[in-house]
C-alpha cells in the first residue's frame, strides 16, 4: 500500500491530530501548574499586594467628614467656597456635629480636620458640647456666638476641603504643599521644609550606602570568584552567616560597638589613636556603618554571580597581546560584570530607601529616613492618609531609579550563573 494511502487510512492519526493532542497536553500542564502556584498567589494578594495597594489608596481618600456629615458634605460641593455660608450651612454643621457626636466619630472628623489647621478639634469638640437641646430660631448666630471661629471663611474652606474625597491634599503635604485660599498650590520655605528634606535625606543616604557596599564588595566577590572552590565556599560562609542573624541583634551591636565607650573607642584610645571618643553613634556615621554592614552581603552576592560566568580567557587574551594586567581588568574584566553591579545596586539603594530599625538606633535627629516618618504618621499621628501619600513617592522613586538602573546597565538581562 502506498504511503499516502497509509496516513489517510481510516483509524490512523493524522498530523492535525497529533498537534491538537499536543495542545492539549500542554493546557492540562499550565492549568496543573497554576493550580499547584494558586495558594501562593492567594497569600501574597492577601497578605502583600492588598494592604500595600490599601495604604496607597488612603492617600487619596477622605473619608472621614462625607461619612459622618453626608448630608454637610452635599451641601459643601454645592457651596462656591466665597464667604460664610447661609443659615442653611450652619443647621446641616449643627445636625451632622449632633449626629457625629451621637455615632461616635465625631473624635475621628475631629483628627482629621486638626490635620489641616490645629485648632479645628477644639473648635469641633467644643461646639459639640455647648450646642442647645432645641434649636435655636437662627443656627447661624448662634454657632457664631458660641465660637467666633464659625465666621472665619477660612474655617468653611478647609472643612469643604476635608469633605471632598478623593483629595490631593495628602500628597500635596507629602511634599510640604498646600492649597492656597486662592486655588493655587504653594510650598514651604526650604528652611521649614521636613518632608522634603526627609525625600533629599533618604536619597542621599541610600546611595552613599550603595556606594560604599560596592567599593566594599567588589573585591570580595573577586576573590570568591577567583579562588579554587574549596577556599571560595569556606570564605563564602562568612558573606551568609549574617543573614542567619537577625536585623535587630546586628544592629544592636553596633550601637555597643560605636558608643563612646564601646569597644571601637576604647581600642582606638588604648592604641593612642584619639584622646577622646569619636561621634560613632546617633549621627550619620553610625547609620552608614549600621547600613553598610547589613546590605554588603547583597553587593557581593550579585556581583559573584555574574563574576563566576565570565571566563578568565578573555584576560589572558588581552595580556597576551601585549595589554597591561590592569588595563585589561578595567578595559576587558569590569565591563562583564556591569550587570552584576547593576543589580547589586539597585537590590542595595532600594532596600536603603526603606530602612527603618538601623536609623531609627544608629541615628540622631537629623538622620530621619522617611520610613521612620511613615512610622510616625502611622502609630502616632494616625494620620494613614498622608502615611499612604509617602509610600506613594517612595513607590514613585523606587520606580524611577529601577528605570534610571535598567536604562545604565541593563539588569534585567542579568544572567545568573
Amino acid at each position: 500500500m502506498p504511503a499516502s494511502a497509509r496516513a489517510t487510512a481510516p483509524g490512523s492519526p493524522t498530523r492535525a491530530d497529533g498537534r491538537a493532542s499536543f495542545e492539549k497536553a500542554r493546557r492540562r500542564a499550565s492549568v496543573q501548574a497554576l493550580l499547584l502556584a494558586l495558594p501562593l498567589i492567594v497569600f501574597l494578594l492577601s497578605t502583600f499586594i492588598a494592604p500595600i495597594a490599601l495604604l496607597l489608596a488612603r492617600s487619596v481618600q477622605n473619608h472621614e467628614v462625607p461619612d459622618s456629615m453626608p448630608a454637610l458634605t452635599r451641601a459643601l460641593d454645592a457651596w462656591d467656597g466665597r464667604g460664610v455660608p447661609d443659615e442653611h450651612m450652619f443647621a446641616l454643621l449643627a445636625a451632622g456635629l449632633r449626629e457625629a457626636q451621637h455615632s461616635g466619630q465625631l473624635g475621628t472628623v475631629a483628627r482629621r480636620l486638626n490635620f489641616d489647621q490645629a485648632e479645628f478639634r477644639s473648635l469641633l469638640m467644643r461646639t459639640a458640647r455647648q450646642l442647645p437641646a432645641d434649636a435655636p430660631p437662627a443656627w447661624k448666630p448662634a454657632l457664631i456666638e458660641l465660637d467666633p471661629r464659625w465666621d472665619s471663611p477660612e474655617i468653611w474652606r478647609l472643612l469643604k476641603r476635608a469633605a471632598s474625597s478623593p483629595t490631593p491634599d495628602y500628597l500635596l503635604a507629602a511634599v510640604d504643599a498646600h492649597v492656597t485660599p486662592q486655588g493655587a498650590v504653594a510650598f514651604v520655605p526650604d528652611n521649614a521644609s521636613i518632608y522634603r528634606q526627609a525625600f533629599a535625606r533618604t536619597i542621599s543616604i541610600s546611595a552613599t550606602v550603595t556606594l560604599l557596599c560596592l567599593v566594599l564588595g567588589y573585591p570580595v566577590a573577586w576573590l570568591l570568584a577567583n579562588l579554587p572552590a574549596k577556599s571560595s565556599n569556606r570564605l563564602m560562609l562568612f558573606v551568609i552567616v549574617p543573614f542567619w542573624t537577625s536585623l535587630l541583634v546586628r544592629t544592636t551591636a553596633w550601637y555597643v560597638l560605636l558608643q563612646p565607650g564601646g569597644v571601637i573607642n576604647s581600642l582606638l584610645m588604648g592604641l593612642g589613636l584619639t584622646t577622646h571618643p569619636l561621634p560613632l553613634v546617633f549621627n550619620r556615621a553610625g547609620v552608614l556603618i549600621g547600613m553598610t554592614h547589613v546590605l554588603l552581603p547583597y553587593m557581593i552576592l550579585a556581583i559573584y554571580s555574574v563574576m563566576k560566568s565570565v571566563s578568565p580567557v578573555y584576560v589572558r587574551a588581552a595580556q597576551s597581546l601585549g595589554a597591561h594586567p590592569f588595563t585589561a581588568f578595567v578595559r576587558i574584566y569590569i565591563p562583564q560584570t556591569l550587570p552584576g553591579v547593576g543589580a547589586g545596586c539597585f537590590l542595595v539603594f532600594v532596600l536603603a530607601l526603606g530602612y527603618y530599625i538601623t536609623p531609627a538606633l544608629l541615628g540622631g535627629a537629623g538622620d530621619e529616613m522617611i520610613s521612620q516618618l511613615i512610622a510616625i504618621q502611622t502609630n502616632t499621628q494616625l494620620n494613614w492618609g498622608l502615611a499612604g501619600a509617602l509610600s506613594a513617592y517612595l513607590v514613585i522613586f523606587t520606580a524611577i531609579f529601577y528605570f534610571l538602573f535598567n536604562r545604565i546597565v541593563g539588569i534585567d538581562r542579568l544572567r545568573f550563573g
